[in-house]
């Protein structure tokens, strides 16, 4: 998908330490904890591999040849093959509010849909507003509870949405 120097496509290897550090970057911006969040993830700098092995694909935002951007979609761990995670859905400060991130949750859920899942589970954190805003406006309902087994305990909002 490219539209006005905007490209979003699968991940390649060239990208993994990029991406790393947008999503490192606006963990920190955030005042996001380092641990119980994707900062710590093992993954992170080997995310062409990483979702090579999983039932699922990331995919990076590019704009003018520079990862701005990125999410992910996967089976989520500890629990139904039904269920999958968006995952890993960070924007660099100058990509936020201009329709990339709606563009690119509309590629991640169609993936989700074609991979056969029914349902889509996330974390973020409370102050994550903007996030939060995509994500309900995106048809996804708050939970009580987390589901799976992420290992991300610092992430205490929980969503789903039917497929």
């Amino acid at each position: 998908m490219s539209e006005n120097n905007i490209v979003i496509r699968e991940i390649s290897t060239t990208d993994d330490i990029e991406i790393a550090e947008v999503i490192r970057s606006v963990l920190m911006e955030l005042g996001a904890p380092k641990v119980g969040t994707a900062y710590e993830d093992e993954a992170l700098f080997k995310m062409t591999e990483t979702y090579k092995k999983l039932k699922g694909t990331y995919f990076v935002v590019i704009k003018d040849d520079k990862v701005v951007g990125g999410a992910g979609i996967s089976k989520l761990e500890g629990d139904e093959d039904r269920i999958c995670e968006l995952q890993k859905m960070y924007f660099l400060p100058g990509a936020r509010g201009t329709g990339m991130g709606a563009k690119l949750m509309e590629v991640c859920l169609q993936k989700a849909k074609d991979l056969g899942f029914t349902h889509c589970y996330l974390e973020t954190l409370p102050y994550m507003k903007g996030a939060k805003k995509l994500y309900t406006k995106t048809g996804f309902k708050n939970l009580d509870a987390p589901l799976g087994n992420t290992g991300h305990h610092a992430c205490n909002v929980w969503m789903l949405k039917i497929l």
